[in-house]
């Protein structure tokens, strides 16, 4: 067996005893176990049980991060084209994330550790990515403001925790119409052209 198959099998191994079991009761010997292997053997791969889960979500949401990450070179596109892309990545891995929550953590402490963990690994990914799309736009003149990376963290800060519902559930109504104020103040805020955005939706 490949040193990646191995290396998934751990985190297959993780993902299916977060079903039925909250992460801080799962140990590093029961993943091992679940995955058929040694213990020592998962050691080789990952140096405890928090970087094994750190890996999971980041193979959860590496196709729309990727995608994301790609977008910051492509500069025949114009940056509102990807700034828009972003924040459907956003969206799309934020839809994900609430597929794959499991019934276990329904506890609170629990969830609030699952969500933490996942918005900080989307936000910290995606900021230099839209921070850089916006200096190109600034730089072309089409966007006009100082802080691209602070007007990054503020945007993707919203996103996040709108698009997770749990701090502040909303329906599907009051998204749309959180997303299409954000969109509005960005427009207002940056000289973005009115509609620029407009095809992202919830």
């Amino acid at each position: 067996m490949s040193n990646q198959l191995k290396y998934d099998k751990i985190l297959d191994a993780l993902q299916e005893l977060l079903v039925n079991k909250k992460l801080q009761t799962i140990s590093v010997s029961e993943i091992a176990q679940t995955a058929g292997m040694g213990k020592g053997s998962l050691y080789y791969y990952f140096p405890s049980k928090d970087a094994i889960f750190e890996a999971l979500i980041q193979r959860n949401y590496e196709k729309p991060l990727e995608t994301a990450k790609n977008l910051a070179s492509q500069t025949h596109i114009s940056p509102f084209t990807r700034m828009a892309m972003i924040f459907q990545a956003c969206t799309y891995s934020s839809s994900e994330f609430l597929k794959q929550r499991v019934p276990a953590a329904a506890d609170i402490q629990e969830d609030a550790f699952l969500h933490h963990k996942y918005m900080n690994h989307l936000i910290s990914e995606l900021k230099p990515v839209l921070a850089e799309i916006i200096r190109q736009g600034i730089e072309s003149d089409e966007i006009h403001f100082d802080a691209p990376a602070a007007l990054a963290e503020i945007v993707l800060i919203v996103l996040t925790v709108k698009l997770d519902n749990t701090l502040l559930p909303s329906s599907p109504e009051e998204m749309e119409e959180t997303l299409h104020g954000l969109i509005s103040l960005l427009e207002k805020g940056t000289g973005i052209p009115h509609g620029a955005l407009n095809y992202l939706t919830i």
